[in-house]
């Protein structure tokens, strides 16, 4: 746990993934129920409500909260569905569900953990019980975020590696399709650098990607944005809510940040520093379209960037 605790709090894990003021969702259609629940957590916790099942579900999906109190009778839609429905999305499978109900059978229990609960909770509700158990689980996820976190980092560069930008990619697709926002893309190529590497070596070239990416990653990026080492000395960066002019913008300045870290490369065709080329891809995603569209795109993009002189931004908006 101490290693844990180390990493948490390492600058390496998202901040996120610390609770240090846990967000709950209490779903009941009785207000009087959500209050009492609301009465215990309020005070720790930072609290949503939500009276049905489809409202339960929409605000799972804007706020993202850590741990859902959920009541299974509900008319409309009870909480087993809500359940099923959290758990088959993939921007909310990992969040725990609690079951908040009056029948107290083991089959009631047995239906609830198959769909995919951490535990059950009998009304009336004990303050003490509840919070404990509240406790446990917000810790147990806590821990599991923090390993998932770590999974999901480039073992040389400590920023997120493909394999976590690509199912960012795939939630906020998602996310832009349902708002029917922007979502921008961009991809950055060291220029020359595998000159790079033959003249100064594999451990200087490391170093290199290894101040690129930090500059990439210290950039002054908004709560959903992203920049992640895409493979070799690639690196990609998602902008959600985000068009076409404001991505070209925030791919200039990454270029000049790069541009400004002034590290000799003497092998350069284009430069007697490290230079960066970029491409950038905007669409509106919708039902037809797929990720691996703006991506490909994106690339596309660099290439011309690369073709036509390199330390260079070339975008493009997709229909």
């Amino acid at each position: 746990m101490s290693e844990l605790k180390s990493t948490l709090t390492s600058g390496l894990i998202p901040a996120a993934v610390v609770l240090e003021r846990p967000r709950l969702l209490v779903v009941d259609d009785q207000p009087v129920n959500i209050q009492a629940l609301y009465q215990v957590f309020a005070k720790d916790s930072e609290v949503f409500m939500a009276t049905s099942g489809q409202q339960a579900i929409e605000v799972c999906r804007q706020k993202r909260p850590d741990l859902i109190l959920l009541d299974v009778l509900m008319p409309d839609m009870d909480g087993i569905e809500v359940c099923k429905i959290l758990k088959a999305d993939v921007e909310t499978q990992n969040i725990p569900i609690i079951f908040v109900t009056s029948q107290d059978s083991p089959e009631e229990e047995t239906r609830g953990l198959e769909v995919g609960a951490v535990d059950f909770i009998t009304k009336p509700v004990n303050p003490a019980v509840v919070r404990a158990r509240v406790k446990t689980h917000l810790t147990l996820k806590m821990q599991s975020d923090a390993l998932r976190a770590l999974a999901s980092i480039d073992g040389l560069t400590r920023i997120p590696n493909r394999r976590f930008f690509d199912e960012r990619l795939d939630a906020e697709w998602r996310a832009c399709r349902r708002a029917g926002s922007s979502l921008s893309l961009i991809m950055v190529d060291v220029d020359h650098f595998k000159k790079y590497n033959d003249h100064y070596g594999h451990l200087d070239g490391d170093n290199c990607l290894k101040r690129v990416a930090s500059s990439l990653a210290e950039s002054n990026w908004r709560g959903r944005d992203l920049a992640a080492r895409y493979g070799g000395e690639e690196f990609v960066c998602l902008m959600p809510e985000t068009d076409l002019a404001g991505a070209m913008s925030k791919a200039e300045s990454l270029r000049l940040q790069i541009e400004n870290l002034a590290m000799p490369h003497a092998q350069s065709a284009n430069a007697d520093y490290v230079t960066i080329s970029v491409g950038v891809a905007t669409t509106v995603p919708s039902e037809g379209k797929s990720e691996e569209v703006l991506l490909g795109a994106a690339d596309e993009q660099l290439y011309k960037a690369k073709q036509t002189g390199r330390n260079r931004v070339v975008g493009v908006a997709l229909n």
